[in-house]
């Protein structure tokens, strides 16, 4: 199967979370945001969070509050 360009603030789908690896789950993250990723492993139920509080949501594409 073949894997669908990567943009930044895409929403992507919990297999696509799956398959992706670290380097390739970056490219959905807004550049703002992304030395605040912990790695696959510190996202939990396909987010994490930032500094400031906020959850940066892969399956959204956005703020799990927005």
């Amino acid at each position: 199967m073949e894997r669908r360009r990567l943009r930044s603030g895409m929403a992507i789908t919990p297999e696509e979370f799956d398959d992706l690896s670290d380097e390739e789950l970056l490219r959905v993250i807004p550049k703002a945001y992304r030395d605040e990723f912990p790695g696959k492993e510190g996202c939990a139920d396909g987010y994490f969070y930032l500094h400031d509080g906020t959850a940066w949501s892969f399956y959204k594409g956005g703020f799990l509050d927005d």
